[in-house]
């Protein structure tokens, strides 16, 4: 199979689809790759690197895009109007799509109904970074925290450039320099990578964000994160925020107009999927802001969440300096491509590779990710399944067995705990012959000794993993409990007099090595927790 990487047409695009380490990748996978001439050259790629990783370099741009799958970042559009694409003048990209193929970018299908269709029409498998499920799994392939990361980070950059001062306070023989105040709106992966530039450029950071979840993900980066005394979860799934009421609405705007008034820096970061982004700083609260103040809108693209943002540009508002780029990633693109084309590669792994592409409708993250494939559109996807017990799922599968009111739910519930309860019984009276015939064969003592042992299994087990994990890792918690144990037993044979025997003597040993193991144990914690903080 081939793999295309063509040139982006949209004006002012530095991004490319594919890096020379992705190429190597993707040759491993067993695809050949053919890359558009100067596709690269904008994010820092010239042709020569991808051809030293064993890309075909093309200047037929048909050519490329005949490829089996063709790898974009932005959507696919209408061709400029510029000499250079003039050979394709009132044609879309999608007509140079071969039927049939594949075509890989971030797509927005909810508001590019049209270009689906285009889609449709070529019968392509289309794949919508933007749509790939925000699980566990799929990690490896979210373009949009990839960019989102990096947008973050950019976000603080040019706030740093349209400031008139340090971020960080100094005291210097010139005089007294304040620290920069820093509000970030919104604390997911845009939010977070913002806070992390800011408070390593020595800013004072405060964040807020609609979902409690996020505090200690703010707090563990140095930030302040500002609550609101009001009880309403902001948690719409998948990472994203939902709507809030209006009486939440009203509290939050007021306590960002409050904001205002003492601080120098506002990064907005809100999205919601499929709608247009919430408003959060109005016009009154930008003129509350002190002159040479900056507001760094990265919802720009979608309406802005500051209301006086103009789309790409950086615009004075009042003293107030307003950057409304929607080209964040775009501005950092070697850095962007690098890690959107691994997101690609990963992709294309989990798609089969050349030798096993299978379009695997029944994989959560492909049905997911996929538009349109085989003539159809696929979009949106399934709302995805409520993880079900081994047993919720063998009563789904037979719908005769399943209780139909409270009380034959009940009924089941008690058959459940009568079966478990006979389990232990039978455990129980297994072991109990056990321990009786060995009382007959055993030396004197071993029974209580082996009873003892017994009993001290099944509390330590109970007490050792029910301990939560509250200052540690879990692994750290339970060597803590074991260590626990260790001591108290050392401490019994110590009280029991036997100081001087070879007993007290390992106990007292016991205890001095299980001190050292538990105050090392929070020293690695406390250490571990350094690095998460500035």
């Amino acid at each position: 199979m081939r793999v295309g990487v063509v040139r982006e047409v949209h004006p002012g695009e530095r991004r490319v689809a594919a890096s020379p380490e992705s190429v190597r990748k993707l040759e491993k996978l067993g695809f050949e790759v053919m890359i558009e001439a100067g596709a690269g050259v904008a994010a820092g790629f010239v042709d020569s690197a991808y051809e030293e990783a064993g890309a075909t370099m093309s200047d037929d741009l048909a050519e490329v895009w005949k490829a089996d799958v063709v790898l974009k970042v932005r959507p696919p559009q209408a061709f400029p109007d510029v000499d250079t694409y003039r050979a394709h003048a009132g044609k879309h990209e999608v007509d140079l799509l071969a039927e049939g193929a594949a075509v890989i970018s971030f797509l927005w299908p909810a508001q590019n109904p049209e270009l689906l269709e285009r889609l449709k029409a070529k019968k392509a498998s289309a794949f919508a970074m933007d749509m790939v499920p925000r699980i566990t799994r799929a990690q490896k392939m979210d373009a949009l925290s990839s960019m989102a990361n990096i947008a973050g980070y950019r976000a603080v950059v040019e706030a740093a450039n349209n400031f008139g001062r340090f971020f960080t306070g100094q005291i210097t023989a010139a005089g007294k320099v304040p620290p920069a105040k820093v509000l970030v709106i919104g604390a997911g992966v845009a939010g977070l990578a913002a806070i992390g530039a800011a408070r390593g450029l020595g800013a004072i950071v405060r964040a807020f964000d609609t979902r409690p979840a996020v505090k200690e993900q703010v707090e563990s980066m140095g930030a302040e994160f500002l609550e609101l005394d009001f009880e309403e979860d902001g948690d719409g799934g998948g990472g994203y925020a939902k709507v809030m009421s209006q009486a939440f609405i009203d509290a939050e705007m007021a306590l960002f107009r409050q904001q205002c008034d003492e601080v120098d820096i506002i990064i907005t970061t809100a999205l919601i999927p499929g709608k247009k982004a919430p408003l959060l700083v109005t016009k009154d609260m930008v003129e509350r802001l002190a002159p040479g103040s900056v507001v760094v809108d990265l919802a720009a693209e979608q309406g802005g969440n500051c209301e006086v943002t103009e789309h790409g540009e950086v615009i004075v508002h009042d003293g107030v300096k307003v950057v409304g780029y929607s080209d964040f990633p775009s501005r950092m693109a070697t850095q962007s491509s690098t890690l959107y084309a691994n997101n690609l590669v990963h992709l294309l792994h989990d798609l089969g590779g050349a030798e096993g592409w299978d379009v695997n409708m029944d994989d959560e993250v492909i049905r997911g990710a996929i538009a349109t494939h085989d003539g159809e559109v696929t979009y949106p996807p399934p709302k995805p399944d409520v993880p079900q017990t081994p047993h919720a799922k063998h009563a789904s599968q037979s719908p005769k067995a399943m209780p139909q009111t409270r009380e034959e739910s009940a009924h089941g519930v008690d058959r459940q705990q009568d079966s478990a309860g006979l389990a232990r019984s039978l455990v129980a009276l297994v072991l109990a012959a056990t321990l009786t015939g060995l009382g007959y064969f055993a030396p004197e003592g071993f029974l209580s000794h082996l009873t003892v042992f017994v009993l001290a299994c099944f509390v330590g087990w109970q007490v050792i993993w029910n301990v939560t994990p509250a200052l540690h890792t879990p692994l750290m918690s339970v060597t803590n409990a074991i260590s626990g144990i260790i001591i108290v037993g050392g401490m019994l044979h110590q009280h029991a007099g036997h100081e001087t025997s070879l007993a007290g003597i390992l106990g007292a040993v016991a205890i001095l090595i299980a001190m050292i193991n538990i105050s090392g144990g929070f020293l690695v914690t406390q250490r571990m927790l350094r690095m998460f903080r500035k």
